[in-house]
């Protein structure tokens, strides 16, 4: 897995990278109620707004950290939102993106990284 600055965690599934939240991220954004996700099929580039998150305490975009198209969405949050809070580094994640240069990711932070940087 790899990290961005803005708390968010990108796993690899073959030529797809799954997005979502890290557990420090939605322990700071409280109860999660509403997930807005983006469109399949969209075209993204790096550091567009692609969902919005709405909290007790806030909302907050997640943006697109790699250029690609976004395939497929995780609908479940439709229905249970809270599931960014339950699970936010497994069945809480937002949405799979195809990228056509995977070495892009080796700019992002890694596990150990991370953990110094929220430190």
């Amino acid at each position: 897995m790899k990290f961005t600055e803005e708390h968010e965690w990108l796993r690899i599934e073959g030529d797809l990278v799954v997005v979502g939240i890290t557990e420090y991220a939605a322990e700071q954004l409280g109860d999660v109620v509403f997930v807005e996700l983006p469109e399949p099929e969209t075209m993204v580039a790096k550091g567009d707004e692609v969902c919005v998150i709405e909290s007790v305490k806030a909302a907050s975009d997640i943006l697109a950290p790699l250029e690609g198209e976004i395939v497929a969405v995780n609908t479940a949050l439709t229905d249970n939102p809270a599931l960014v809070n339950e699970d936010p580094m497994g069945d809480g994640w937002f949405f799979k993106v195809k990228v056509d240069d995977l070495g892009a990711l080796d700019s992002f932070m890694d596990e150990d990284e991370y953990k110094d940087f929220i430190e």
